[in-house]
């Protein structure tokens, strides 16, 4: 074969995208697979169960690697921190009932697709393997696994045009279905026996088996049935719970599973069909009224109106448009960039309406089936969610470790004393498996889970609901908000303040709305009128929120009752607008709207072909100033536009550029191109619109400001009234100076430049929007100061930096406050740039422009009414900011509790393990209601239930178990529980009524005493009744075990207690009305044992009677033991100040990027440059020392010298 079987071994699945993963071929080989049996018999299932674990030990034991053309069996592991490994068989997908004869051949052999590369020959089979409910095939050419069930990247516009456009032929159909599988997002309800096997195999499970089976050995028969019971119990719920999410996971996708469709069959015309049929390549036809989508389709003829709210959480909707049929060699999806999804119908959304073609047919060619649409892709992310906070994950792990390091030092000790006593050797192995029980807490990792669990409850409560629950301690961490501008920090609906027309290359006087209704009749009216992609919905205009306030200005109506408009010979459905009652006069009927050019965030404009009643066509434009003023002739643009719109901008309103030009009759408006229509246009005017913040804007950001969390605006609006948004919320300080950061690179070569430079200030002094000339001067002194700036900058100049100037982007983004003109693949990448230095990144918007912001950031918050969208792993209903600090507030509740969790499960065992193995160098131990008080009374404290604290204070808690703070708590902890413990355990022997044989000693010494009288008296018949005073003794009666049980037990409410941390970042544990009632009730119970004197009570416990003074001395020592952890909680572990002063004194600073970066640029005193341009030329030195390639010599030429 020539190729290096290492290589052919190993490959990379979905290269690049969120589920990547590493693929290995591996054979079974029959002798190892014996061997393995053999295994299983003789470890009586424990090798089997093992395997079930870690299936690369699975595959490593019974397979041999090989090559991935070759291999049966796949091993996959995840590229991710966790690596985790899965295996999967490889499977044979015959066809030849399909290919009857050799004939079919050259119709398959010619298609460049993977269905003819992946076709074996002659035996006609396809090799096949299935992860994560997607399928791959084996291309025999490329040698690697494809992904099926999605129509290939490779092909151009005009390709899917002729391949498709007549659909395929019924072999073609049968082939593709038998391949790819049924077109269905199959979510089955699993059967409960699955559920309660998956669930008994859990580690935590087979451990409390195997703890249960060596408690029986040992004769704790009433300890092992109340945790069996328990454990009973627990998997009933957790099945329970299971189950319900799978139905009701079911009942979310099995509407789209069975839709009738029609399809268009080469050669065969149209025929009715049920949507599992369709295969990508398939042409459907799409009828008049509303319907739901059963698969991703690209739109080839006509128009649709379709609401995504399902995916994007936004319920405005979107106007898809027919695939152009350009002839270049471009990728379809690489030639329509960015705008690609404009031609996209999505699996799971609605059509509202469709607008047929010339031919009256709206005709779309199925892209993506079953688990590949975009439907499914939401399904699968709930199915598998990507595991997160890989160190809190780490660190339990290593703790556990460390626990069982522990736990196998107390066994050697076990095994010394019971062997060198002379126990038999059955006896001493159950003692040393005992420990293990003891000492290494199974729900460990559970414990981690409590917080986030309670946490997601209280979110839905509160309108905020979570399909990713790992990341809920991610939010715990957030240190950088990235927020949209619109609709997120402003208004949705935006308010017409008024029209700048501009006619001959001037501007006219600016016309207000509401007052000036006197709007003349002419182009720019004519624009208001038809520039929009509104529609009529159940007697209600419907659309962009910006669309509907331009229209309603006008008092023009929408005629939906209108029908086909004739153009030329052909007709076609379009939109007609006419006059409505307070129009004023117009010299036409109405204006019909041909085609549309929907809205573009890359290309930032949108455009209409549109035609007067008897009139000419023309075509209208609207988009950013700037946009549309560069495709309009120069002579039509006024020569004061840019200080006109830099008047209003700089007052925070929102400005639209107006455009349009006269069209010749020849072309039909669906035959012209973008290109066409947007070019040599004459300029209209500005409609400016205002831009409200919404009332909590302010507030939050204030809040999140006190709590030193950044707050950075990434929008697509124009950068100078996104600056003074950013003012105005109090993103910016009046007294900071913006810095405009402009990036430009030289057109027809490799160079580009960078210009730092103070972003004009509207010295307008008559506009009460302004800041007056006070502050301005206040703002002028205060710029020397350092960290007083912030960065502005352009999507168009990140782009420039991003690609030229990567070694200054860090230094940018320190302080970059505002993205404007940003487009949606810039904002993801400028949330993964914030990743890069080491920021925790949150980030809040809509879900359609944001969508992939808000996948990449650690938390994505969509705004909308949808419960769960494929945009975000978080939505709130509350469409407003509010939801970001609660979230903040939630996450670090949740992180605290999971550590607090987990410090009680560490302590509570350690104690009881200490306990066991002091009465062990005594061949003693706990008894069997003993062991059951302390682990099903004592373990029952609630913590989680404690909300979280209602102000954000300006500091995070710990991201990592492994915190110094954290790890002396708990060495501390242990250290007094012990000392208390040896205390306890070595006084009592030095008691004047304390013997080692007769345990009713105390009580009968102390007869004379009044209070004991009754008690030692009935005690001491209860002892001498056989003649034998131990004779009720089972072996684990004695003065220690009393004493060290009754101090462990109520050292294990005080840890609770002490470890229930409430300020700062949750409420005082007094608040928790839950958690205090247990605790005092089990603190009550406690109290009582220790003094009551019940001798059937003492004689099930296994507890003996001691002098009222020796019970005293015990809650003594108990209360000095709460006031010492107390005390060392507060004054050292929690004490901020004292851990900020250990730092400052050994110097430890942050290692994060971006504390490391600010620290190198408070040196650099030319760090900000200001009206500085650098070229690509001057910075091409090579800079790797430092910051790791991120400083530039430019700047940091004179560090040395500091």
């Amino acid at each position: 074969m020539g190729e290096n079987p290492a290589k052919s071994h190993y490959a990379q699945l979905n290269l690049g995208e969120e589920n990547e993963m590493e693929i290995f071929g591996y054979k079974t080989q029959c002798c190892r697979k014996a061997l393995c049996i053999a295994g299983y018999i003789l470890s009586c299932g424990a090798l089997l169960l093992l395997f079930y674990w870690k299936p690369e030990w699975d595959v490593w034991a019974n397979c041999v690697p090989c090559s991935l053309e070759e291999a049966d069996v796949v091993l996959l592991r995840t590229t991710d921190e966790f690596r985790i490994y899965s295996r999967k068989n490889v499977t044979w997908i015959s066809v030849s009932g399909i290919i009857k004869s050799r004939l079919d051949y050259p119709s398959f052999a010619e298609e460049d697709s993977i269905f003819s590369k992946a076709l074996m020959k002659p035996s006609l089979q396809v090799k096949s393997i299935q992860v994560q409910k997607i399928r791959y095939v084996w291309n025999i050419y490329a040698k690697q696994f494809q992904k099926v069930g999605a129509l290939e990247d490779h092909h151009t516009c005009s390709a899917i045009h002729t391949k498709f456009g007549s659909g395929l032929t019924c072999s073609e159909q049968s082939l593709r279905r038998v391949i790819c599988g049924p077109n269905t997002i199959d979510v089955p309800v699993i059967p409960i026996w699955k559920l309660l096997i998956k669930e008994v195999l859990n580690p935590f499970y087979v451990f409390q088996l195997f703890s249960v089976c060596l408690w029986f050995a040992e004769d704790y028969m009433e300890y092992a049935a109340a945790i069996i019971i328990m454990s009973l119990l627990s998997i009933s719920l957790t099945v329970y719970d299971l189950r319900q999410q799978s139905v009701k996971l079911q009942r979310l996708v099995e509407s789209h599973n069975s839709i009738m469709v029609t399809v268009c069959r080469n050669k065969e015309g149209f025929q009715e069909l049920e949507s599992h049929h369709l295969v990508p390549g398939d042409m459907v036809v799409l009828k008049e009224g509303k319907a739901l989508l059963p698969c991703d389709a690209i739109l080839i003829s006509g128009q649709c109106i379709v609401n995504e709210s399902m995916l994007t959480g936004e319920s405005i909707p979107v106007t898809k448009t027919q695939l152009p049929q350009a002839d270049n060699l471009k990728p379809w999806k690489m030639h329509c960039a960015e705008d690609y999804k404009k031609h996209v119908l999505f699996c799971g959304t609605e059509v509202i309406q469709t607008k047929g073609d010339d031919r009256g047919v709206v005709k779309a060619v199925v892209l993506q089936t079953g688990f590949n649409t975009a439907k499914g892709d939401l399904v699968r992310s709930i199915l598998y969610p990507k595991p997160m906070n890989f160190r809190l994950y780490r660190d339990a792990l290593r703790f556990l470790m460390c626990l069982i390091a522990f736990a196998a030092i107390g066994m050697i000790y076990t095994v010394c004393v019971f062997a060198l006593n002379g126990e038999e050797a059955g006896e001493v192995v159950k003692k040393a498996l005992d420990v293990i029980t003891i000492a290494v807490p199974p729900a460990l990792p559970a414990a981690l889970t409590t917080g986030i669990i309670y946490t997601q409850r209280r979110l839905k409560k509160k309108g905020i609901f979570c399909i990713s629950p790992q990341r809920i301690n991610m939010c715990g961490q957030l240190n950088l908000i990235c927020f949209d501008k619109t609709g997120t920090l402003t208004e949705d609906g935006l308010d017409l303040w008024g029209l700048l027309p501009s006619e001959g290359n001037c501007f006219q006087d600016v016309r207000r709305f509401p007052a000036d209704h006197s709007l003349p009749w002419g182009p720019a009216f004519r624009a208001m009128v038809v520039c929009h992609s509104l529609i009529v919905l159940e007697g209600k205009i419907q659309g962009d929120p910006l669309d509907v306030k331009m229209f309603e200005a006008t008092n023009w109506v929408i005629d939906d009752s209108s029908g086909h408009q004739i153009e030329g010979q052909r007709s076609t459905h379009a939109t007609v607008i006419r006059p409505g009652p307070k129009a004023n006069t117009a010299s036409v009927d109405g204006i019909t709207i041909l085609h549309q050019f929907p809205f573009s965030s890359a290309l930032q404009r949108m455009s209409v072909i549109a035609q007067e009643t008897g009139g000419e066509k023309q075509a209208f434009t609207k988009g950013a100033p700037e946009m549309v003023a560069t495709l309009c002739r120069a002579e039509t643009v006024p020569s004061n536009f840019e200080s006109k719109l830099l008047f209003y901008t700089a007052q925070g309103f929102r400005v639209i550029g107006l455009a349009y030009k006269s069209l010749q009759s020849g072309k039909q408006s669906t035959d012209l191109t973008r290109e066409e229509v947007e070019s040599d246009l004459t300029f209209l005017g500005l409609l400016i619109m205002e831009n409200r913040l919404k009332r909590e804007t302010k507030p939050v950001l204030e809040e999140l400001s006190d709590a030193h969390i950044r707050s950075v605006m990434v929008t697509g609006d124009n950068i100078q009234t996104a600056v003074t948004v950013a003012k105005n919320a109090g993103m910016i300080s009046p007294t900071n100076r913006v810095i405009l950061v402009e990036a430009n690179k030289i057109p027809g070569s490799f160079s580009a430049s960078v210009t730092w430079k103070p972003l004009k200030e509207n010295k307008t002094e008559d506009d009460g929007n302004l800041d007056s000339g006070s502050q301005t001067g206040r703002r002028i002194r205060l710029a020397a100061e350092p960290g007083q700036f912030h960065f502005a900058m352009s999507g168009k100049s990140y782009q420039v930096v991003a690609q030229y100037f990567s070694h200054l982007l860090p230094k940018l983004l320190l302080n970059a406050t505002v993205f404007a003109r940003m487009s949606p693949s810039q904002k993801s990448s400028l949330v993964e740039e914030f990743q890069k230095l080491d920021y925790f990144v949150g980030m809040c918007g809509d879900g359609a422009n944001d969508c992939g912001a808000l996948k990449v950031a650690h938390a994505g918050i969509s705004l909308s009414e949808q419960e769960a969208s494929v945009a975000s792993p978080f939505t709130s209903r509350t469409p407003s900011i509010a939801c970001v600090p609660e979230l903040i507030r939630e996450g670090r509740a949740a992180l605290v509790t999971s550590f607090c969790m987990f410090k009680y499960m560490a302590l509570y065992s350690t104690i009881q393990y200490l306990g066991v193995l002091l009465l062990y160098w005594q061949l003693n131990s706990f008894g069997n209601y003993q062991f059951l008080f302390q682990d099903l009374a004592i373990t029952t404290v609630i913590v989680s239930f404690t909300e979280a604290y209602p102000k954000l204070v300006p500091y995070r808690p710990p991201s990592q178990l492994v915190s110094p703070p954290l790890l002396l708590s708990v060495i501390l902890n242990i250290l007094f529980s012990l000392g208390m413990q040896i205390l306890g355990f070595l006084m009592v022997q030095k008691q004047p009524w304390y013997s080692k044989t007769d345990i009713h000693s105390a009580c009968l010494s102390v007869n004379n005493h009044v209070e004991n009288s009754s008690s030692a008296s009935s005690l001491g018949l209860h002892g001498v009744g056989g003649g034998d005073p131990t004779e009720v003794d089972n072996g684990y009666k004695s003065y220690e075990n009393t004493t060290v049980w009754l101090l462990s037990t109520i050292n294990c409410l005080i840890i609770a207690l002490v470890f229930s941390k409430g300020k700062p970042f949750r409420q005082p544990i007094y608040t928790n009305y839950v958690f205090i009632m247990v605790l005092v009730g089990q603190l009550g119970v406690c109290l009582f044992l220790v003094f009551a004197d019940i001798d059937d009570l003492y004689s099930k416990m296994d507890l003996v009677c001691t002098p009222t003074t020796w019970r005293i001395s015990m809650v003594m020592m108990l209360a000095v033991t709460l006031a010492v952890s107390f005390l060392v909680e507060e004054a050292i572990i929690e004490n901020r100040a004292l851990w900020l002063w250990l730092k400052k004194t050994f110097q430890y600073h942050s290692k994060s990027h971006y504390k490391r970066l600010q620290r190198v640029l408070e040196q650099d005193s030319a760090w900000p440059p200001l009206n500085e341009t650098f070229s690509l030329d001057a910075v091409t030195v090579s800079v790797e020392e430092d910051m790791g390639g991120h400083s530039n010599p430019t700047f940091d030429s004179n560090e040395d010298a500091l």
